[in-house]
């Protein structure tokens, strides 16, 4: 294949990649348009593109002639997403070193138990976690929640966690143990560094899937502990779905997470792709 061909046939795939990237994109994109035209201009149909432009949605989502503060939510979700992810990867990282590193016996079926836990659609677990939550004086407590995105997130790190250890040079750890290094020592000045992309993307993932959870705390949280995702189903009403004001509150609830993955997205590649080319 000559050098022109070659060249042609890069250009096209970036073409093409750049197409998709921009299709995964619009649909946000014209959510955000949405969130800056009137209620009136939203509801057309077809919508109007070239509708004048405001803040209105803006305004009610932060409480303007609503009165409903969406602080209390957005801090409740960050303050569960940001622990569970915390407790993920001080559990996770444990038990991938053992699994990846130090293997224990039939290590194949302890991954597949802890991918076995995944397979109970949560919905399931609803009714009986209510239940013991009730009898414990749980409901409507953010902490709950903070040990149930724990257990829901915990498996896939623990897969996620052993792949990436797993690629770690054992000339490294043999290395660290010759100089003395206890566990404690070499996962955190040793494994840490080495395996930092895919311990943020570990972590990233976390976040997100914490962060978007609804099921649970619809049911098990109220006026004190409700979400970021819960207060956006507020917006729902009997008197219709005003499509301005919820585009501009899922954008706003949207926020966190594109900054979290924006600001880790170089070491969330060098994660996702760790171990792909040998």
């Amino acid at each position: 294949m000559t050098t022109t061909r070659v060249r042609r046939t890069n250009s096209l795939l970036g073409l093409a990649a750049w197409l998709v990237g921009l299709l995964f994109l619009l649909p946000f994109a014209w959510m955000v348009l949405t969130s800056l035209h009137s209620e009136q201009d939203a509801a057309t149909n077809p919508p109007s593109v070239a509708a004048p432009l405001t803040l209105q949605g803006y305004r009610e989502f932060f409480g303007a002639g609503t009165g409903m503060s969406p602080w209390p939510p957005l801090i409740n979700s960050m303050t569960a997403s940001v622990v569970s992810t915390l407790l993920v990867l001080a559990l996770a990282t444990p038990a991938a070193y053992a699994l990846a590193i130090k293997p224990v016996r039939k290590w194949t079926n302890t991954l597949f138990f802890f991918l076995s836990t995944k397979m109970l659609p949560a919905v399931a677990a609803l009714l009986p976690v209510y239940l013991i939550a009730q009898n414990a004086g749980l409901l409507d407590n953010i902490w709950l929640l903070v040990v149930l995105y724990t257990s829901m997130n915990l498996p896939i790190a623990v897969w996620m966690m052993r792949s990436f250890l797993a690629e770690v040079p054992k000339e490294i750890l043999e290395a660290a143990a010759i100089d003395g290094a206890g566990l404690p020592a070499v996962l955190l000045r040793v494994l840490a560094p080495v395996a930092a992309p895919g311990i943020a993307a570990t972590a990233l993932i976390s976040f997100i899937f914490s962060w978007n959870e609804l099921l649970f705390a619809r049911v098990l949280t109220g006026v004190v502990a409700g979400t970021a995702p819960v207060f956006l189903t507020g917006f729902v009403t009997s008197q219709g779905l005003f499509l301005a004001k919820v585009c501009a509150a899922a954008v706003c609830v949207s926020l966190p997470v594109l900054v979290a993955g924006f600001a880790a997205q170089d070491k969330l590649v060098q994660g996702l792709s760790l171990g792909a080319v040998k």
